[in-house]
Parts: structure tokens; sequence; C-alpha cells
């Protein structure tokens, strides 16, 4: 049996070896042995793949798009007379076009065009989820004339040519079908649902309606056939796509962090438990433990589910000077890593702590000096200080250390821990739960985020543009008018729809020229 990634490697010569041993000299001549079918259609765009996922299960989906789509289920359900009612399952048997041999017996569904996920006659084949019947369920669609393997996203594609999604949409799908954590399903399903794309198209008709009004005015005003008081109106209109524009960058990369997961990075300095801390997040033995300092040289990196928010937590090396050129390049690593993160986990040696607080808390701020990208700012928002080992203090300091090192200004949250009787952790964990949570923002309120680092650099082109029309507005109004038409189009590079045609239509809609 061929492997799964293997199939459509063997459809096409399966096919060709067909055509070849039956005599047949034309391919659309295969379709004359199915009742009832037309032919004609070898040349045709039709597609066809496995759309569940690969392996062994209890069904699976094979998708079929494209006007051949008919004939498709036609040879494959041998259907003699009417196809069945459209989004109707038929429980039929699955059967080779050549042979006529049974392959299965399972689900068919025919969803006519446009009333289908590409807009396009369109067929569903549910069959069971055995290797050996996915095979050959898709060398028998290889064999049917005008029917070819889909390439990579391709139905998702004509979905987008079809106007049945836009760009954004395609972006959410994409990302609900990779989400891995209950915050990032909530937000690709959002997107998913043309939200974000119904604030874009928003934008874009907004600006659609000031450009008309600019050309509108720069070709006709000297016919005094358009009104007073356009161009101020313009002028509002783009004032205030600017600022909402603009407040909508604000955002801190919240919706691109809970796409591609919050960066977190362990460091502190050798010794200080922070590998120990990384195999209890994990709950595995992911990083090597040891007594003898420098043991971790490289970042150990892991994906974690918190509180259903995406992390990736990097374990770097004990932050010291050493003479080893290799243990060198770790602390460059591990400070170039401290650098990039959205939180960083400082992890101390509580037993290295003087037993008073006012030192003590003298000793973690001059520590977070050395530890953080920016020594003015220790008390950062995006850092928790990780006070390990708290078994080897005496219960008095400890408790006398939890409660007044958490009230020191200029010191981030401290949580005492300790990684080998698991005091704290729980604690710990709510506290990096919250701090995950405030990176990440949640999906469902509010405004939809930024989700794409394109659509970000777009957006900023778009408010450049704004500014030159505010720039050139007294001085050059063509010039002024060429400025919304670049943020129009920075717009429609984001939606994938923006066309001249719409601009003219609202020209004629909102002025009587011509009468």
């Amino acid at each position: 049996m061929l492997p799964l990634p293997s199939i459509y490697r063997a459809i096409r010569r399966a096919a060709v070896q067909t055509f070849r041993t039956s005599g047949i000299t034309s391919p659309c001549r295969l379709l004359s042995s199915c009742d009832g079918v037309p032919a004609g259609l070898a040349d045709a765009d039709t597609i066809f793949a496995l759309s569940s996922g690969h392996g062994r299960c209890g069904v699976a989906v094979v998708r079929v798009s494209g006007p051949a789509s008919a004939t498709a289920l036609r040879c494959m359900a041998r259907l003699t007379h009417h196809l069945p009612p459209p989004r109707t399952a038929l429980l039929r048997k699955i059967t080779d076009p050549r042979s006529e041999e049974v392959l299965d017996r399972g689900l068919v569904l025919w969803f006519p065009a446009p009333h289908s996920f590409t807009g396009e006659d369109s067929v569903e084949f549910h069959i069971h989820g055995g290797p050996a019947v996915i095979t050959a369920v898709l060398q028998a669609l290889g064999s049917v004339p005008g029917m070819r393997p889909a390439e990579a996203g391709e139905f998702t594609r004509r979905a987008f040519q079809a106007g049945k999604l836009g760009l954004t949409e395609v972006e959410g799908l994409g990302d609900l079908i990779h989400a891995e954590t209950e915050a990032q399903r909530r937000q690709a399903l959002r997107q998913m649902s043309g939200e974000l794309g119904r604030l874009y198209q928003d934008w874009s008709h907004r600006l659609k309606r000031c450009l008309a009004h600019v050309e509108a005015f720069i070709d006709f005003s000297e016919d005094e056939l358009i009104e007073d008081g356009v161009l101020e109106q313009v002028d509002r209109s783009v004032c205030d796509l600017q600022a909402e524009i603009e407040q909508h960058l604000q955002d801190e990369r919240r919706g691109e962090r809970l796409r591609s997961g919050v960066q977190v990075v362990i460091a502190g300095a050798t010794n200080a438990g922070k590998s120990s801390l990384l195999n209890k997040l994990c709950q595995r033995p992911a990083a090597i433990v040891s007594p003898i300092a420098g043991t971790t040289r490289d970042v150990v990196e892991t994906a974690l589910d918190i509180g259903g928010f995406p992390v990736l937590l990097s374990d770097t090396a004990g932050l010291r000077d050493s003479q080893d050129l290799v243990e060198q390049e770790g602390v460059r690593r591990a400070r170039e890593r401290v650098q990039q993160a959205d939180l960083t986990l400082v992890v101390v040696d509580s037993a290295q702590l003087p037993s008073e607080v006012q030192p003590a808390a003298a000793f973690l701020q001059e520590h977070l000096r050395s530890v953080l990208p920016s020594p003015e700012q220790p008390g950062t928002d995006r850092c928790l200080l990780v006070l390990n080992k708290t078994d080897l203090l005496p219960e008095t300091l400890r408790k006398k250390l939890d409660g007044e090192l958490r009230g020191v200004w200029g010191l981030p949250p401290v949580s005492l821990i300790s990684c080998q009787t698991d005091e704290g952790l729980k604690d710990f964990l709510t506290a990096l739960h919250s701090c995950v949570k405030t990176l990440c923002g949640d999906p469902l309120s509010g405004a939809p985020t930024l989700t794409q680092t394109r659509h970000r650099a777009h957006l900023q082109q778009c408010v450049a543009a704004l500014a030159q029309y505010l720039r050139y507005r007294e001085s050059d109004l063509a010039l002024a008018a060429e400025g919304v038409r670049l943020a129009l189009t920075s717009l429609g590079r984001i939606t994938g729809r923006v066309g001249a045609e719409e601009i003219l239509d609202i020209i004629f809609k909102d002025f009587c020229i011509g009468k």
C-alpha cells in the first residue's frame, strides 16, 4: 500500500495506464460506461483531495470541487438517474469507475454552485478512514477524466476567488485549523466570521467615498456641479479615519502575540533553578538539571498552554562571566533572548538573599539591572521575579519575605517557590497566567485585533498615505487625492478587494453629473 503522501503522485500514473491498457484513444470515452453521464469534461479543472486528517480514523472526507463534480458523483456512486437533493446525505456504495469494484460504503453529499464552500459544484464522499480505503477512492477519482489532485490551499483559494471569503477570513480559517489553545481558537473563529474584514471594509468604503468626492471636485468643480463643502467633509473623514487606524495599531501586538505564542524566557544567574522551573512547567525532564554551575549552554525551548494561552518557554544559560568560549556564546544567546522576550522570569536563589527585607530588596533590584535589557526600569510589567529554593529558608524568614517584598516599590511581582517541594508553584502559575492574559488580551472582547504582521505593515502605509493627503490638501489637490488612493490600495491589500469601478459607482451615485 502506498503511504498517503505518495497517493497523488500515483494517481496520474494510474489514469494514464488505464487509458493505455483499455485501448481508449480519448479519455472522454471512459465516461460513456457511466449511465447517463455526459462526456466532454476531460479538460475541466476539477480538483479533489482528502479534506480530513491523515492517518487511521473512523470517517474520512474526500472533497471534490469543479464542473466535473457531478460526473464524479455519478461515476463513483453509480447514480443512473437524478443527483441526490442538495446538502442531503445519501448512503451509497462507492465504486471504481474502471472496474466497477465496490471500494467502500459511505455517505455522499451534493453541493451545487453557488451554495458550496468554493462557490462551485462540489461533492463530498464520507468514507471509512482506513488508509487502504482512502487510497483506493483517491486513485479512482484520479481515473475520472477532468479530475486532478488539488494543490495545497486550492479549495480555499477558489472560495476567495468566488467571493465566499475575504483575505482576512481566509487567514482566520488557516489560524483556526492550526489553533492549539482555547484563546487561539476564539481569536481565529472571530476573524473567520468576518468581523475584522468588516472593519477594514468599512474603512475602505469611507476612503472610496473620500476619493470619489476629491476626484469629482478636481474634474467638475469648475462646472459648478459639485455641492459646497465637499472637501471639508473629506477633510473630516480623513482625520477621523487616521485617528481610528492609529488607535487600532496601538494594540501592543496582542493579536499577533496570541496567534504566534507569548515569548517567555527564564533567565538568571547560574544554579538558581532555571532548568528545574522549566521541567516543572512542562512536566517532563526537558532540560538537564545538575548542581554543576553552567550546565545549560544553549537555549532550550518548549511550547506550553497556560490557561488557554499559547506560550513558547525558553530556558537559557546562567548569566555570569566565564573564560569558557562555549559558555560565553550561551550567555550571549541568553541576553539576546531576554531582549526579545515578551515576558522574563528572573529566577533567584533565595538562599543568597540577605535576611532583612530592605537589603534583600536592594539585592534584587541590583540583580534585575544585571539581567533585564532596560536597567533603568527594573520594575517593568514584562517581568516576574521568581525566588526559588525557599525550602532552604527558615519558615519565619520565608513568610517575612513573602509578605513584605510584594509591596516594595520598583520590584516586579514576586513569587516564592520551591521546585524541590512544589511549594508556591500554584500561586506562581496564577501570576504567570495573569501576565500572559494581559499580554494577549481577551480575544472576544472589544474591537477585533490585528493578527498578522502584514496587516500592521499595510495599515502603517495607510496612515502615512492619509498624512500625505493632509499635507498637500491646500497646495496640490491632485497629490492629496493620490494620498487617499494609496491609502485605499493599502487597505485593499489586506482585504484583497479594491477596484476603480467601485470608485466610479460612488461618483455617479453621489453626484448628478451629466444631467
